[in-house]
């Protein structure tokens, strides 16, 4: 039995007041919306919290209390929340090669969508960190198609398709994955994989676009890219300026300093020295 979804809950959420008819026009809007109100993060796994994925947790934490979330929760609120709308979607997993070795990730730990509209099929993806995509892309081998100031393209090979970003002049892996509809029990096995990396290696990621401007944050190293400008780098070298960091720039209301700050002082612990600017 589906689980029930709180339409209004979530259009409020992400600001959303147009039509809920099944076009790619409204999928357009919803995910230019998801990704900009709601940031990445992973403070949960790091806090040795559990990441619930049923639709009554999400709602909770996403919808009512003001945080964000990891990839699989991200695309598992998006995918219910298009079924509830009559899309036919499904979900499937990939394997992650942005700043990976040649070959990429050994372990599978991301989750995308492929929504059908009018017999296309589009890729949907809300929730991949830094390169979160701002609109679907038509899965289509080989087409550049423009988001915003990014450019990306798909490539078949075989089973498998390949997303990749261009770089200046080069084409760079972003996340291959295959056309094997991932069901409830697969996702939950791949959420257990990357809840346990999270939490073993201190891990924190968080990430948010606002309009063209994209921030995003690697243990305590914050990156901020501004169309046309220097990129602004900062680290935060305490829990103090690192919470700061999480609330003013990513917008995340903060679980309790209880909670919190034995976890974030993991993170200061765990980051590299900082290197003196030459």
């Amino acid at each position: 039995m589906p689980e029930k979804v709180n339409l209004n809950a979530y259009f409020e959420r992400i600001g959303f007041s147009g039509s809920i008819a099944p076009t790619l026009g409204t999928l357009e809007a919803l995910h230019a919306l998801h990704p900009a109100a709601i940031p990445f993060e992973n403070l949960d796994p790091l806090m040795g919290r559990k990441v619930k994925l049923d639709q009554a947790s999400l709602e909770q934490k996403m919808l009512v209390k003001g945080r964000g979330g990891y990839c699989l929760e991200h695309n598992t609120l998006l995918m219910n929340v298009l079924r509830d709308l009559d899309y036919p979607v499904r979900a499937h997993a990939a394997r992650i090669l942005w700043e990976q070795p040649e070959g990429g990730a050994t372990m599978i730990s991301h989750m995308v969508l492929l929504v059908e509209i009018s017999g296309s099929n589009y890729l949907c993806d809300v929730g991949m960190s830094s390169f979160t995509l701002t609109a679907p892309l038509k899965l289509r081998d080989g087409v550049e198609q423009k988001v915003g100031n990014d450019t990306f393209r798909l490539l078949r090979d075989d089973a498998l398709w390949r997303l990749e970003v261009r770089v200046g002049e080069d084409w760079r892996g972003v996340y291959q994955f295959d056309l094997v509809e991932q069901g409830p029990a697969e996702i939950e096995a791949i959420n257990s994989l990357v809840e346990t990396e999270y939490q073993s290696r201190a891990l924190l990621y968080a990430a948010r676009i606002d309009g063209e401007v994209r921030s995003t944050l690697s243990g305590n190293r914050l990156s901020i890219y501004r169309p046309g400008e220097p990129r602004e780098r900062r680290h935060a070298p305490d829990v103090e300026t690192l919470k700061a960091i999480l609330s003013e720039v990513f917008r995340i209301t903060l679980p309790s300093a209880e909670d919190l700050d034995p976890a974030l002082a993991r993170v200061i612990e765990a980051a590299p020295p900082v290197e003196p600017e030459a």
